[in-house]
């Protein structure tokens, strides 16, 4: 494996939406508790939001509500996101680009995606989309809890040896999501957010071995590999989750939420 580009991973998951939009779990309840109780999420809210995918999270905030223009830069999982939740606006681009009402929304959110965004040039343009007063809020699925012991890690690590991503680069000596020093720099830094927030929270992920390798199969290392060897790092993940694990993997998991109110 190797390492895996911001421009690359704009088009990392789409070649099987379909097991993307099955294999990925869902955010814990209390991430669109606080979109209400924060960041005002309510019936008729306008919300825009960054690298939807399959609409993971697009679904939860319609069934808010909400109004909600989605900018997705990969075609094909574009396509899906329109026929799973229609009422959404999706647009197909990368979201440096999106041409999107200026001071028009109430709230902007990104899950588990920001990270393949320009952040000098995404943050600024967030502001700008948002009415004064409006939220921005962001937050990511982490596969894996620096805190706690992970044993399927610690087997399987040989098999993705040097395949990091922008969510998880080898410089940090944190994942992306969970560097918060540096997440709160980047918003202080514009000098146009204030309230800044963040709600860390840990859970399990339990996993059978089919469900093992369709989740690993939705990680962006895997994009560039060729299929042939692509299927056979899945089938020994898949096989340790099987024999060293009697079929049951247990991933540490911690969602962390940024929230920052517009000036």
């Amino acid at each position: 494996m190797r390492a895996i580009t911001q421009e690359e991973g704009r088009s990392a998951f789409g070649a099987d939406a379909a097991n993307y939009d099955g294999a990925r779990p869902d955010y814990p309840a209390w991430v669109y508790e606080e979109l209400r109780e924060r960041c005002g999420l309510t019936r008729g809210s306008q919300v825009f939001e960054i690298g939807p995918g399959t609409g993971v999270a697009t679904r939860q905030l319609l069934a808010s509500g909400a109004h909600v223009t989605a900018v997705e830069p990969d075609a094909r999982l574009a396509k899906v996101l329109k026929e799973r939740a229609p009422d959404t606006t999706v647009m197909h681009s990368i979201f440096e680009s999106a041409v999107l009402p200026l001071g028009s929304f109430d709230l902007g959110i990104s899950a588990t995606a920001f990270h393949w965004v320009d952040q000098r040039v995404g943050l600024p343009k967030v502001a700008s989309l948002l009415r004064p007063g409006g939220w921005w809020a962001v937050w990511w699925n982490v596969f894996g809890d620096p805190s706690r012991e992970d044993a399927f890690h610690d087997a399987t690590v040989h098999l993705l040896a040097g395949g990091t991503t922008p969510s998880h680069p080898p410089t940090f000596k944190h994942p992306y999501a969970l560097d918060r020093e540096a997440r709160f720099a980047e918003l202080a830094s514009t000098h146009l957010f204030t309230d800044i927030g963040v709600r860390m929270e840990n859970w399990t992920l339990v996993l059978n071995p089919a469900q093992t390798r369709a989740l690993y199969a939705t990680f962006s290392q895997f994009a560039p590999l060729e299929p042939a060897e692509r299927e056979r790092i899945l089938d020994a993940l898949a096989k340790i989750a099987a024999t060293q694990f009697n079929g049951r993997v247990e991933r540490n998991m911690v969602t962390a939420l940024y929230t920052a109110r517009r000036v």
